[in-house]
């Protein structure tokens, strides 16, 4: 009972302190052109309008910075613990999951809250059998590669860099979604093609099973939630 007792103890104490931050893009200053949140916790509803681009409990500050990227390009999206965190704390490990990032075109990236329609995935990384997104996320410092899709219309543009963190989502409303905007401008696409979209909120659904998942089960498949990533 005691051991049982620590144990849950433990795992509230890592539930409350190991959260995470999409901080700065391409090697930018944290928040400069991403709008980054003053805490770095959860947004656990995905039927708010905080599951676009992070906000409520967690008020985001607006940056005028718009990045420009090239068309066919990689991106960059640095994670951290906090806003001040160095590259080896990037969250807890605990923390299993899936890293996604979803764009969507917009006429002013600044002013855009991104609630709606428009939305295209870019990029998932789910569980492959053995490793998740996230470890992978880790080992690499926390920077989260994307490809910029080449054929899509230049112009302004958010990129939503996305992680969910599956350490309590065994139960309804558990699973955590940690997520931050970035303002771009993108140059030298061909607009050859223009993806499906879906809306946020409305891309997930509470008891999806990439969303109400038992990491403890010792399951080998994994379907990450949202659509299926857009490619040229």
């Amino acid at each position: 009972m005691k051991i049982s007792t620590s144990l849950t103890l433990a795992a509230a104490i890592s539930s409350a302190s190991a959260h995470t931050i999409f901080v700065s893009l391409n090697g930018g200053a944290v928040g400069d052109g991403v709008r980054v949140p003053s805490y770095d916790g959860p947004i656990t509803d995905v039927s708010s309008n905080n599951i676009v681009c992070n906000g409520g409990p967690n008020p985001t500050t607006a940056t005028s910075k718009v990045i420009t990227v090239q068309a066919g390009s990689t991106a960059k999206l640095t994670w951290r613990h906090t806003l001040t965190s160095a590259a080896s704390d990037v969250i807890d490990p605990s923390h299993k999951g899936p890293v996604m990032a979803y764009m969507k075109k917009v006429s002013d990236a600044t002013k855009d809250s991104g609630v709606g329609g428009g939305w295209f995935k870019i990029q998932q990384d789910g569980f492959d059998g053995t490793k998740w997104g996230v470890e992978r996320l880790i080992s690499a410092s926390g920077v989260q590669t994307v490809t910029i899709p080449q054929c899509i219309a230049p112009g302004q543009y958010l990129l939503r860099g996305e992680l969910i963190a599956l350490h309590g989502a065994q139960n309804a409303n558990g699973a955590q979604f940690y997520m931050e905007c970035a303002q771009i401008n993108v140059t030298g696409g061909s607009a050859s093609k223009t993806p499906a979209t879906v809306s946020f909120p409305g891309a997930y659904k509470a008891t999806d099973p990439g969303i109400l998942y038992n990491l403890y089960a010792g399951q080998k498949t994994y379907t990450v939630p949202g659509p299926s990533v857009f490619t040229c």
